[in-house]
């Protein structure tokens, strides 16, 4: 049996840095592959939009290409004429290369075709684009915010943030807020009462945190608050890293109604006092409701000195019936490509 040596002191950490270095290393070079294709990609796609436009071509030529392609470069797939058409879309959509080359290859092909098949106009695309590179979106979460419009919802709560916080953190605050908030991964009715919600948003503490959006982490459930001798719960308390302030969620399974600011105000100041750090900012409020009058709302909030927000929550929501029919899934253009390469193989 060989003797064992022993490790230098700091062997550990050598090894950690080592392997850090190696795995960024890997996701170079990976980011590497995926730039150089995604441009391979639209370069070919270019082509194709020019010759359609100057030389008429139909699509006996794609077929033909795809088969030349395939014929020329065995070992790489992506050249069926379904991802040619994809190319040419693709190109079509994005006709600014420098900003394919600098923004759009950070995405792989697969987060391209998601962009390309659910959205219809640039902006939307670009703005999607944008957060999923932001975020570091997988394309399941980058299908998942564009099927439930994180567009349309962001920044949609009712809030009186321009005048109770400084700006840019009131700007980042407003941002930061939706609303509606979809609750449909529960699986809950339309019935359930409070605490159910509660229950079922702490179980599925990941994906509510997903919905809630970048930045949030969770920190409890009920949290106790004990003030002159008296105990107080606060529904869920979270902390904002990029706002640097506690985020106090009260869920209301009713329509909202002005004296429940006031319970929320006394919550915020109750964090304020005993666990709002030196470096902290003030303590947010959100009050998630069933229903709310927008007028109500902000008629209620406009007397608040306290950063507050007002949206809705819904436990049972989908896509409207036009855009499920009309809107491919991830999974059926992934399938529809591999069976198209499974028969190019035969």
């Amino acid at each position: 049996m060989p003797d064992i040596v022993p490790l230098p002191a700091d062997y550990a950490a050598w090894l950690a840095d080592l392997k850090a270095r190696i795995h960024s290393a890997q996701q170079r070079a990976t980011l590497a592959v995926n730039r150089e294709l995604v441009l391979l990609y639209w370069q070919i796609g270019h082509d194709i939009l020019d010759r359609q436009n100057r030389e008429g071509w139909g699509a006996k030529v794609i077929e033909r290409l795809a088969q030349d392609l395939r014929n020329a470069f065995p070992d790489m797939k992506g050249f069926s004429p379904r991802n040619l058409k994809y190319m040419r879309a693709f190109a079509e959509a994005w006709p600014d290369e420098p900003f394919v080359q600098e923004v759009l290859a950070q995405l792989p092909w697969y987060h391209q075709l998601a962009l390309l098949d659910k959205l219809g106009t640039a902006d939307e695309r670009r703005w999607y684009a944008a957060k999923a590179i932001e975020h570091n979106w997988s394309r399941n979460v980058l299908v998942m915010q564009i099927e439930t419009r994180l567009l349309a919802r962001q920044g949609q709560a009712v809030t009186n943030f321009p005048v109770s916080l400084p700006k840019p953190q009131s700007d980042l605050a407003s941002e930061s807020l939706k609303d509606p908030y979809r609750f449909d991964f529960l699986g809950l009715t339309e019935e359930a009462r409070e605490r159910e919600i509660e229950h079922a948003l702490v179980k599925h503490v990941t994906a509510f945190l997903l919905e809630l959006g970048a930045g949030f982490a969770y920190v409890g459930r009920q949290v106790l608050l004990t003030v002159g001798g008296d105990e107080f719960f606060i529904d869920l308390l979270f902390y904002h890293l990029k706002l640097r302030c506690y985020v106090v969620i009260e869920l209301k399974a009713g329509a909202f109604k002005p004296e429940h600011l006031g319970q929320l105000g006394f919550y915020l100041t109750a964090i304020d006092r005993d666990k709002k750090g030196e470096h902290d900012n003030p303590t947010i409020g959100l009050l998630l409701c069933k229903t709310k009058n927008k007028v109500v709302a902000e008629y209620a909030l406009s007397d608040k000195a306290q950063p507050m927000g007002i949206a809705e929550y819904r436990l049972v929501e989908s896509l409207p019936a036009e855009l499920q029919t009309s809107l491919p899934s991830i999974e059926q253009i992934e399938q529809a490509l591999a069976d198209e390469a499974g028969e190019d193989e035969a």
